[in-house]
Order: C-alpha cells, then structure tokens, then sequence
C-alpha cells in the first residue's frame, strides 16, 4: 500500500508543458531518495483548469500544485512526500483573494461545476482498465446485458432527457429508437470523435481521461439497437485520444468485456478506429459515414436519416463522445438521478472548453441553465486587466454571439436557439471591449470557406459572396446596401445549403449584425473600426506633447516608418518623431511607448 498517491495531468495541454518529464521526473526522485515504495506516479487526464498546467495533485492530502516545472520535483519529493511539508510556494492561488488552495475541489473553478462526463478525467489512469472498474466502470454494461431488455434500455435514455451534446441537440432516446425499430440485417454504432470547432477540446479531453466510459457506452447501444459492430471517427490530430482509445479498447476486449459473447451472454459486439484528415465538414453525420467508407466526406441529402439507411447503406446510430459518456452514469444510477440537473428541456449537465479573454481557460462542465455570467465570472475568474465583457461566442462557426446585455441568459438548448445562438459542440470563447465583432464574423466565416467540401452552390459559392462583403466592410469600402444584401444573402445560405455546415455559416454574421449594427455602420459611414482592430481602417499618430523624443517606437518599428522631426514648443526646437505611410500597423509602437504618445483610430 502507498503512502502517497501523485496524480500529473496528461492532457494534451498539459503534455505540451513537458508533464511528461515532470512525470518520468517524480519517478526518478522517488527513486533517487529512496521513496519508490511510499509513493506512486500516476498519469491521468486534464483535470480541466487548463490555465494553471501542468497540474500536479498529491493525495492524500489532496494538495493543488499548479504550473508545476521538471525543477520543482525535487522539493516536492523531499519536502511533500519525505517530510510531510506541502509546497507552499507551489500550491494553486487564487487571484482575487492572492491565497494557496490546497484541494482542487475549494478552488471557485471548481465549486460551481458538476462533473457527469467528466467525472473520472484526472481522477484515474486512462491507460488502466482496472482503475476504470474501481470506479464502477462496466457495472452499467453488466446491468444492461442481464437485468435489462434492449427496449429498457432505450426507454431509460428516453425518460432521462438525454439530448445529443454535438449539435442540434435531438434527444438520444428518439435517436436509439429510430435505429432499434429499422429493418436491416447488420447495424452499426459510431462514434462522432471529429470536434472541429475552433477553440473546441471536450471530446478530446474525455477520450484522453476516460476512453473506457466511450467503449462501455457504445457497448451498451450496440445491445440496445441490435449493432454488432462499433466505429469511432476521430481526427489523426488527437494522437494522445487516439492512442488512449486502442488501448482502452485492447483492454476491453482482452477482459471479455469487447467482442464474442460479451459477458457469457449471447450478445456480440466489437469496436473499431477510423482516422480523419481533420475535414470540418465529416462533423456532419452523413459526411463522416461517407469518409468511414472509405470516399471523400461529403454530406449526402436526408431523408433517409442515417438511423434508416446510414453506414455502408444499413440502419446506424450516431452520437459523439460527450452524449455516449453520460450514458452508463444514466444506466447505473437511473433516469431520475439525471434528471434532477438541468432545465426542463435540457436534462443534465454540458461540458465547455472556456477560451479567449477569460482568466480560467480550460473545461468546465455545468448543469443546464447556469448562466453566462456565472461561467464568465464565477467559474472563468472573469476578464484579465480590468477589461470589460463585450461578448461570447457559443457553438463555434455554426453559432452565434451572446452580447454583454444577455450576460444573464441560462445555458440550455432552446434558450441559445431563441437569442440567435446554438449549443453546438460546446465551445464559449469570450471576447472583451478590444474585439471588433464585424472581425470575430469574418474569422468564423473564413474558417467556414476554407472547410466548405463544396458540393452545393449555396454554401460554396455563398458563403465566399459573404467574406468578401466582410472583407469590404473591413477595408471601408462596402456601402449600407452591401449590409442589407449580405443580410439577404444569409438567409437564402440558411434555407438553401445542403447539410448543417453551410445552414449554419451565416449564424456569426446575423447574429453580430443582430447586436452590433452599430459596429457594421461605423465601418461603413464613418470608415472607423470602434474597436481599433481593423487595420484598413487604422491610422497611428504621435501626441508631439507627450513624446520626450526618446526614439523608442522608431527602433522598435520593423516597417521604418517612424521618422524623426523637429517640435517647436514656446521657441524651443525639441526632438520628436512623427508616423509615415509606411506604418504596416502592427502596433509594436505603441507597446514599447511608456508615456502613451502613440494613439490608434
């Protein structure tokens, strides 16, 4: 029996940081001190405060050391394991009280979540299929294969509320029984691991810390809809998930648990990878069905709905990873248990990777209908450097803006669908008074060019007449008709384009043309960015009162366009410097001017 037990983050945030040689380091120092048999190294998944990586937690005293380095091991061993001394230098801080927490779980990021489809990332080893039994991993499984009839089953997921965490949110219950009921001699199961949103993380994450509670669910559909084979589509980018998921599923499979006659029963089940190229456009269901097969990922026109006529032509069920990690919880501690979290709509709990101008970047996982302002500023920490919150972007490029006004909206599925937003996958970037929203459009919708498979004229023809009213806009040479035509010309993408990634496209432009008129017509009357991010539209001068002459901003300026001059004050001839249409506008200048000489509109 060890003494100690020393959890360091694995995540792939973490993993960037060198936690692997932080991890290889506390073996060493065990050893090197003659702790090896007090103390055991464990890797696990992202604890989620990603902010604070590399993340070292050392029970039993549950203590929280944070932006832990490879030279930090050293004393921690000695003085933390062999002394019983907690590192207090290295302890988590919280910022607004500047005090060491020692457990993860009294941190404010944490006190405000529920974690269900991340409840065993950075508590066990994803690479150890027996510490995922010592959390009740498979007991769902097993109650599924011998209490349960396939139709109990699916009737439990209906009565939990349970909707599809990827997307539009359709309830899962409806989805397995769509996919039961169909005729077709062979069904399959699939996994939907290809989150592209940027900014996205979560099915990631879950695949890193807990890839058991994906195969145990998928198990566990595979017996409710009469599948007898599993697929998991995940993007080559995700080489830690991926790795983790083979093992877990060797695992599974030498444990009886994957396979031929599933537990001495009669039901059969196997679980396969498939890589994607990293396609945004194969996060569509049809699409990805179409890339498992082998052809390029192009959507295919529904009806029939995959759970009729899906993978290789047979009836398919289709969830991502998030849904099918809530699924054994549902199983195991019933229907009921989950729906006490959440809103009457929205059962449960969602998982969102919280980026952008937030103190706490990372994941979070909230019960439906906590509010925006709750996630920005009681569990995100709020904005850095005293600046104000403008707005945040939900669902990625098939989303919308929350503007500040709204910062009291309940997150659930329908209240987001009502204000010009969308769940989506689970991405929340957040954006303060220096993002130009007409810019935050343009970059989601360039990103939505770039991905477009083109295969319908609305969304690849469309979507590129948009960018280029943006890029207009932007370079204030677009007119107050332009706005109206673009606004037109959303709606006809919306109607009109074949599958969910060109219905969605227009949502940042209508929704930030919904909020931020005024910033649009700033542009385009007064050819100002309000938010001085448009470089078009930017012009750097220099307050001849304020600067001392000290030639910082004309050393530091890569395009030589600050040239030096004369300042006649009160008969005085004084050294100053003045901007030329040189200036690329990069601003460096006005980062390296200490006396704010340098101004931007």
């Amino acid at each position: 029996m060890f003494k100690n037990h020393i959890l360091v983050c694995g995540g792939t945030g973490c993993h960037s940081n060198n936690s692997g040689e932080i991890l290889a380091e506390f073996a060493a120092q065990a050893k090197a001190q003659g702790l090896e048999n007090d103390v055991q190294v464990i890797q696990t998944g992202c604890f989620g405060l990603c902010a604070k990586g590399p993340v070292v937690i050392v029970y039993p005293e549950g203590a929280f050391y944070s932006q832990v380095q490879v030279e930090d091991v050293k004393e921690i061993v000695s003085e933390h394991i062999g002394k019983g001394r907690i590192v207090e230098r290295l302890l988590h801080k919280e910022p607004e009280e500047i005090k060491a927490v020692k457990a993860l779980s009294d941190t404010t990021f944490y006190k405000r979540q529920t974690r269900v489809a991340l409840r065993n990332c950075g508590v066990i080893n994803p690479e150890n299929i027996d510490e995922y039994i010592a959390y009740d991993g498979y007991q769902a499984l097993i109650k599924a294969l011998t209490e349960m009839t396939p139709q109990e089953v699916i009737d439990e997921i209906k009565k939990s509320g349970l909707r599809g965490r990827g997307g539009g949110g359709f309830s899962t219950g409806l989805k397995w029984q769509f996919t039961k009921d169909a005729k077709g001699d062979q069904k399959y199961v699939c996994c939907n691991a290809d989150e592209g949103d940027p900014g996205a993380f979560m099915d990631r994450s879950v695949l890193e810390g807990d890839p058991h509670a994906v195969v145990e669910a998928m198990t566990i559909a595979g017996y409710a809809v009469g599948a007898t084979q599993g697929y998991v589509y995940i993007r080559a980018e995700y080489p830690i998930a991926v790795n983790r998921l083979q093992i877990a599923i060797d695992q599974a499979r030498e444990y009886g648990l994957l396979g031929k006659n599933i537990l001495g029963t009669d039901f059969c089940f196997d679980l396969d990878i498939r890589l994607g190229a990293g396609a945004f456009v194969c996060g569509e269901e049809t699409a990805l069905m179409t890339s498992i097969e082998g052809h390029r990922g192009e959507p295919r026109p529904r009806p029939p709905f995959p759970a009729v006529k899906g993978l290789f032509g047979k009836p398919t069920l289709l969830n991502n990873v998030e849904t099918y990690a809530n699924i054994s919880q549902i199983i195991l501690k019933g229907a009921d248990w989950f729906t006490q979290m959440g809103t009457e709509k929205s059962k449960g709990t969602k998982v969102f990777a919280l980026g952008g101008k937030i103190v706490n970047t990372g994941l979070v996982e909230i019960p439906m209908g906590t509010t925006l302002k709750e996630v920005v500023y009681e569990i995100g920490g709020g904005i850095p450097n005293g600046k104000k919150f403008k707005a945040a972007q939900t669902g990625g490029p098939s989303g919308g803006c929350i503007p500040a006004s709204l910062i009291d909206t309940p997150i659930d599925y329908d209240t987001l669908m009502s204000i010009g937003s969308m769940m989506g996958s689970g991405g929340l970037i957040v954006m303060d008074e220096d993002n130009c929203m007409v810019d935050i459009a343009k970059f989601f919708l360039e990103f939505t060019v770039d991905e477009s498979c083109g295969k319908c004229t609305p969304c690849r023809i469309g979507t590129k007449r948009l960018l280029e009213y943006l890029d207009k806009i932007t370079k204030g040479q677009a007119t107050m008709e332009d706005i109206d035509k673009m606004e037109e010309l959303c709606y006809y993408i919306k109607e009109n384009a074949l599958c969910g990634l060109g219905q969605t496209a227009p949502n940042p432009v209508l929704s930030t043309l919904r909020y931020f008129r005024d910033e649009y017509e700033a542009h385009v009357k007064e050819k100002r960015c309000p938010a001085g991010v448009c470089k078009d539209l930017l012009k750097f001068s220099i307050d001849k009162e304020k600067c001392i002459g000290c030639g910082m901003c004309a050393k530091q300026c890569p395009a030589s366009a600050i040239v030096k001059t004369d300042y006649i004050a009160q008969g005085h001839k004084l050294p100053s410097y003045k901007i030329t249409d040189a200036c690329v506008k990069c601003g460096a200048c006005i980062e390296k001017c200490k006396f704010n000489a340098i101004s931007k509109g």
